[in-house]
């Protein structure tokens, strides 16, 4: 299906299920139930889920097949978001053009950014990506607030030009669109308790999110890709043979900035702001983390990664000692007085602790991530069945 081999199809047909059925998938629980806030079907959150996929999709073209482990790709996150922000304030509300501009400008900057810090590898590479994500968010901050906007951010204007646009609708700024229809509207089903939200932003967020999945497959299968984990395998051998292994880590380090500006540009179509905080080094690190949970080198590893680290930021920060009583309600006084104790630094804004812990039980236990984790069980379940068969024919009686 589409040049990919049966083993890719199926995952690509997964992912594609997955992110079309999300608004079903992610309210298991019925409106006004305790459980209810573990809900996560509503548009802001899914929003994130496939726009931080895209960015950790990226992130792993380059980190899962070269090794070059880069401190610094939120700069070019943050690069698509302000050149997203300066088309639909020169240009037109349409989100197309933002993207496209985000797409383009990230991947000019990493051009500038990959020619410098690839001549170095290893820690001295990481090293100089950070130097250059922190050296981006300072003259965004401070030295570039014409273009930026310093620590307010850049925003939209009613006295923004919008050549090929309108600069205000009713007295206000109009909405970002795809060709007319607003990325904010949504449509609602009801199902007895369930209600299920339909955003047009989060399916044109899915679409493209599919066709970065899409291509990353083909990267992952191509010769291309195979030059890639060689360079990751043994760097030095191939330099030996002869082969200059800089443009194919430069082309990389390209394409994945083109993907951080693709996140960029998505960020700023669902909510037109770019701030300086977008580049900071702990933004880049949150990529790491994701991909790394995920599982580094896999094809739905990222995806997992970033769904994961962003359903534990928007769920569990928002449980509070009112809602662990609620819970505990049952217990005795003083029991449910240490238990909310002890869970107390785990939830709310300590919700960073349960992450940490998350992540060292993956990196110790499951090298390969979440997708590791995966295979392990399926794994189980493959060597049971012939188990169960071959016990079954033991207890046949003999004809």
């Amino acid at each position: 299906m589409f040049g990919l081999n049966k083993k890719d199809s199926v995952l690509f047909v997964l992912v594609l299920f997955l992110t079309m059925c999300a608004p079903f998938l992610l309210n298991p629980f019925p409106q006004g139930s305790e459980l209810a806030q573990f809900n996560a079907g509503y548009p802001d959150l899914m929003q994130r889920f496939v726009i931080f996929g895209i960015f950790a999709i990226g992130f792993n073209i380059l980190f899962g097949l070269t090794g070059y482990l880069s401190f610094g790709h939120a700069a070019f996150l943050g690069v698509g978001s302000y050149a997203g922000v300066w088309m639909m304030k020169l240009l037109t509300m349409n989100v197309i053009p933002a993207i496209m501009i985000s797409v383009i400008v990230a991947g000019l900057f990493s051009v500038l950014v990959g020619y410098v810090s690839l001549r170095r590898s290893g820690i001295y590479f990481s090293i100089l990506t950070l130097a250059f994500a922190q050296m981006s968010f300072s003259l965004a901050y401070s030295v570039l607030t014409p273009i930026t906007n310093g620590e307010t951010g850049l925003q939209l204007n009613l006295d923004d030009p919008r050549i090929l646009g309108v600069s205000e609708v009713n007295g206000s700024i109009p909405p970002p669109n795809l060709f007319g229809l607003s990325l904010r509207d949504s449509a609602e089903m009801t199902f007895g308790n369930w209600v299920f939200t339909f955003n047009t932003g989060y399916y044109m967020c899915a679409v493209l999110m599919l066709i970065a999945f899409y291509i990353s497959i083909r990267i992952f299968r191509s010769p291309f890709g195979m030059m890639l984990r060689a360079v990751k395998s043994n760097q030095q051998r191939l330099n030996y043979t002869g082969l200059n292994t800089k443009p194919y880590t430069l082309a990389a380090f390209v394409i994945s900035g083109m993907y951080a500006g693709l996140a960029g540009g998505l960020m700023v179509a669902m909510d037109p702001l770019a701030g300086a905080e977008r580049m900071q080094w702990t933004a880049s690190g949150e990529v790491v983390l994701m991909t790394i949970l995920g599982g580094a080198g896999t094809l739905i590893g990222p995806v997992l990664g970033a769904s994961f680290i962003k359903y534990c930021e928007n769920i569990f920060s928002k449980i509070n000692d009112n809602i662990l009583h609620q819970w505990f309600a049952f217990m005795p006084d003083g029991i449910e007085d240490v238990i909310v104790f002890l869970v107390h630094p785990f939830v709310g804004k300590g919700w960073h602790l349960t992450l940490g812990l998350m992540f060292m039980l993956v990196v110790i236990f499951l090298p390969g991530g979440l997708v590791e984790g995966g295979q392990r069980i399926g794994r189980l379940f493959r060597r049971r069945k012939p188990d169960a068969a071959s016990d079954a024919s033991q207890t046949k009686p003999a004809e």
